[in-house]
């Protein structure tokens, strides 16, 4: 099958096949980002050698399961007791082979692998030190979706692995042109509007995506993966942390106090809304939230350290923890019924501004600004009276303009009334004064079919719509 989109990754992929050195790759990233699919596919599931970790397994099922993928790959001898057998046989089966050139080794969700007091890790360890990382025809690569563990344990290790991997891929998102990519390739024939649609509920995961079934509208397609008590995405976001963390009851119940947030929560909030410990342990569950990919950290400017903001940035989560949690939600055709309500149009927005703030490079391509120098942030005003004085993407560029961008969603044009243009002159207002900025100040606005002309729209400098997101 044709790989949609990574064309950056897959350029990394040749260029670390064809080193002349040895390699220790680590994939990472959003469990159903497609890591798997793309290490397959590329290399076309031709490996020296192939294992992947099972979920909530002993320790001796794991080296069960690794011994069974030695055999497969033409081991013959007794199963190993130990991770230092194990990977000390791995090493005599890869001396072994007559394979000429780059020999690939895929471990796949190596986290699992790493039950407590197994000694995995030493026997990585020993692997790679003692015999791998002396073969310039070894591309060893590992991969896994608890992204923390990938981390913290590998990358950012600073016991016998320290500074050991040589390359890391963090895998993305698709952004709105892969999936657009993705449903052509697939014979699904959907505007650009109903792929943003799809995108604010599904995001650019590729395992939802792949659920979309041709010849449904938008609405259908939601329904029937996300509501009725069968529908395959009901109990998505509880399996999911559930595969993710040991235990998930915490990370769930930050990401449910943050998603009530939706512009953002500071920690001291977060201790006050979940009545969770100030302390390390709140400390990992949000650096575990934000390698995963399901939260940001974001620093607005001109804020203190303290007032550092936690916002949900995973669509599917946001999506579920809007809609999914009502037992409504169990009868069939709920969302036929319930987009065109008052909370759907909350929700949109957001989910809008969402991907605005995830296609930062193709805004700033539309503008013509992509080879310039330009910080991107938050701002909010720190006048108590400050109304509407909020700005979610400031583009801040070194040819004496800043960008205060706005995302509106809407099935129309997008009418500035009286009441609006005041609210946005009150933002640039506020935010000269309060930067003390002397760059010019342009309203980029954000929409998906532009707005409409009339006598309050001369206040935008810059109007983007949905074509714009999808270059």
């Amino acid at each position: 099958m044709k790989i949609v989109g990574r064309e950056q990754e897959q350029e990394a992929l040749q260029k670390y096949y064809d080193s002349q050195r040895p390699e220790f790759l680590t994939v990472y990233g959003r469990m159903r980002v497609g890591k798997t699919y793309l290490i397959k596919e590329f290399f076309r599931s031709d490996f020296s050698f192939y294992a992947t970790g099972l979920a909530n397994a002993s320790m001796k099922e794991q080296l069960k399961s690794f011994s069974l993928s030695l055999k497969k790959h033409g081991y013959q001898g007794k199963d190993p007791a130990s991770w230092l057998e194990a990977f000390s046989t791995l090493q005599t089966l890869l001396e072994s082979s007559n394979r000429v050139g780059k020999k690939v080794i895929f471990i796949d969700e190596l986290s699992w692998f790493d039950t407590p007091r197994s000694g995995f890790l030493t026997g990585l360890e020993f692997f790679w030190n003692s015999w791998a990382s002396s073969r310039p025809d070894l591309l060893f690569i590992v991969c896994g979706s608890i992204s923390s563990w990938m981390i913290n344990k590998l990358i950012k290790n600073h016991g016998g692995l320290y500074n050991r991997v040589t390359q890391r891929m963090k895998l993305e998102p698709f952004t709105l042109s892969e999936c657009e990519e993705y449903f052509k390739t697939n014979n699904i024939v959907l505007s650009r509007y109903q792929i943003l649609e799809h995108y604010m509920v599904f995001g650019g995961i590729p395992y939802y995506l792949n659920m979309i079934e041709r010849g449904l509208s938008t609405t259908q397609n939601i329904d029937a993966l996300c509501f009725g008590s069968t529908a395959p995405l009901r109990k998505e976001f509880n399996e999911v942390f559930a595969s993710l963390f040991k235990d998930p009851r915490r990370h769930e119940q930050i990401v449910r106090a943050i998603a009530r947030a939706a512009k953002g929560i500071t920690r001291e909030q977060l201790v006050k809304s979940t009545g969770i410990a100030n302390g390390g342990s709140l400390t990992m569950v949000l650096e575990e939230l934000e390698q995963c990919g399901f939260i940001r950290k974001y620093h607005a400017v001109g804020k203190k350290r303290k007032d550092t903001l936690y916002q949900l940035i995973d669509h599917f989560s946001n999506f579920h923890l809007n809609f999914l949690t009502d037992n409504k939600s169990d009868e069939d055709g709920y969302w036929s019924k319930y987009s065109n309500s008052p909370a759907y149009n909350a929700w949109s927005g957001y989910s809008f501004e969402m991907i605005c703030l995830s296609h930062v490079k193709q805004i700033k391509q539309s503008l013509g600004i992509a080879g310039v120098i330009a910080p991107v942030y938050s701002w909010r005003s720190s006048a108590q009276d400050g109304i509407g004085a909020q700005v979610d993407l400031v583009i801040d560029r070194n040819d004496g303009i800043t960008n205060l961008c706005e995302a509106k969603y809407s099935i129309e044009e997008f009418s500035i009334d009286k009441e609006y243009e005041t609210r946005l002159r009150n933002k640039i207002a506020s935010y000269r004064a309060e930067t003390r900025t002397k760059k010019a100040i342009h309203i980029t606005m954000i929409t998906t079919y532009g707005v409409r002309k009339n006598t309050y729209s001369g206040i935008v400098q810059s109007d983007l719509v949905i074509a714009d997101l999808f270059s």
